[in-house]
């Protein structure tokens, strides 16, 4: 059973429970007070006729109410008998004789002391009876039974009419209750519909872009719903992430795998060349003299060599993506940041190069420091120089720096090749490569995602200008504290 359905059966069970109750309550209380009236207007009667004498005893032992009496109890409707228990007779309003009914009369010995009402029905008639006994002058002896009766049909008829306006009203109001309920119920679960129509839909295919639409009041369906389009939204998010991730993932193996076949393959040659070689050499199928099969073999080796320092290169750059990948964390301390680059600027005039290596203008440097890790902010500015000195080949390479708004700006510009501005996006990306430069420039395509992880880890960022044919300047731009020591 859906909701809908069980709210509306819950609904609808406790309104029949509610009008039964309020139906019984009315019903009672309409019927107390009813014959409760009755009851009261011949209990008084009666206490008038007992405190008048208005029913005596003769001398001939014959029970007689007083015409005035009669009179006033035909005004008030109400019916009397006189029962004589010392005669035995019976005397009754005319009322009574028109109708030809007589009263049932109790023997002496269960009367009581009180008065005390009745219910009988008479000839089909149903009437209120009261009994009062009647006493001697002493009070020591009853001698009669005064009945006074009020037809009660009416007041049966009334409550009969009541109880059916009552049921047929409870029914009624059930039943349209129960219709409203069940429109309202499913008014107000339709927008669940669309939840569970769209969670559907992003089961059965892969479009996270769908939302639930809700105009409706912010009530707990209208904060579901949106919580619901919130948790969509960050889903999308997680599973563009997933999948760009996957998608750098595969890229990143596909290139490895690519990277690393280049030497795999250079490395398989030489050995298979050497193993041919010198097992040739063994059996005496090829003359070769000492001198060119030491030629050969050490172009083999320095092949192997060169090919084994790249695979390194590559494996330890691997390496420290990996790291990055998984969270590694820096140990950083207060460093001056003037040695630091002085030792980077002294030790890259020794890297290989083809270009003028040229320091610029350090002074605003002076007085700083910096919260990092000495080794990776060297290794930093190392990849950033040989990057500057692979893709220069005629001209200089210049470092110097710049400040701006408590940040220091280590600059690194050359002359060389330079690069087109829709390949600015790329150049952090894993063994991305211009492509004019793929094949011809040594390089695992690494360096500069590395770089970039260092510059985000030390909360810096990186600038580039550059444009093709005539160089690139990069601008690393680091927190700096200047005069920490006297701080």
């Amino acid at each position: 059973m859906s909701i809908r359905l069980r709210l509306t059966a819950w609904y609808t069970s406790i309104l029949v429970v509610m009008l039964i109750l309020f139906g019984a309550s009315i019903y009672w209380l309409v019927y107390y007070n009813t014959f409760q009236e009755v009851k009261n207007r011949v209990e008084e009667q009666g206490a008038l006729i007992a405190s008048e004498n208005a029913v005596g005893l003769s001398q001939g032992l014959d029970l007689k109410m007083e015409r005035s009496r009669r009179i006033r109890l035909e005004d008030a409707r109400i019916f009397w008998q006189l029962n004589n228990y010392v005669k035995g007779s019976i005397e009754t309003s005319q009322g009574m004789v028109d109708r030809d009914m007589v009263f049932p009369v109790p023997n002496i010995e269960e009367l009581s002391t009180k008065g005390n009402f009745q219910n009988v029905t008479i000839n089909g008639n149903s009437y209120m009876l009261y009994e009062r006994a009647i006493y001697l002058e002493n009070k020591n002896a009853i001698v009669g039974l005064l009945q006074l009766a009020a037809d009660t049909n009416a007041e049966y008829r009334l409550m009969g009419q009541m109880k059916i306006v009552l049921i047929w009203g409870s029914i009624i109001s059930i039943v349209i209750a129960s219709t409203l309920g069940l429109f309202l119920a499913r008014k107000s679960m339709a927008p669940i519909g669309k939840v569970i129509e769209a969670a559907n839909g992003i089961q059965t295919g892969n479009d996270l872009s769908v939302r639930i639409d809700y105009s409706g009041p912010n009530d707990e369906i209208g904060q579901l719903i949106g919580t619901v389009n919130n948790m969509l939204e960050r889903t999308e998010g997680f599973y563009k992430e997933l999948d760009d991730a996957y998608a750098t993932q595969r890229r990143f193996v596909s290139d490895a795998s690519h990277e690393l076949r280049t030497p795999l393959t250079t490395i398989r040659g030489n050995v298979d060349l050497l193993k041919k070689m010198w097992t040739q050499e063994k059996e005496g199928k090829v003359a070769l003299d000492e001198e060119d099969l030491r030629n050969i073999s050490l172009e083999a080796m320095s092949d192997i060599a060169d090919e084994s320092e790249r695979m390194s290169r590559l494996v330890n750059d691997m390496l420290s993506l990996a790291r990055a990948d998984a969270g590694h964390t820096l140990i950083k301390d207060v460093l001056p940041l003037p040695p630091l680059v002085e030792e980077v600027v002294r030790r890259a005039q020794f890297l290989p190069r083809k270009v003028l290596w040229l320091q610029g203008d350090l002074s605003v440097i002076e007085n700083a420091y910096v919260m990092g890790n000495k080794d990776y902010l060297q290794q930093m500015l190392f990849i950033f120089i040989e990057n500057a000195f692979k893709y220069t080949p005629e001209g200089s390479v210049t470092l110097d720096a710049v400040a701006a708004d408590n940040q220091i700006g280590i600059r690194i510009a050359d002359t060389g090749i330079g690069m087109d501005r829709e390949e600015i996006p790329h150049i952090f990306e894993r063994f991305y490569r211009a492509d004019p430069s793929r094949g011809i420039i040594q390089g695992t395509g690494l360096g500069l995602s590395i770089a970039k992880w260092i510059i985000d880890e030390h909360g810096g960022s990186v600038e580039v200008v550059t444009k093709r044919g005539e160089g690139t300047t990069f601008v690393i731009w680091l927190p700096a504290i200047f005069d920490a020591l006297e701080e």
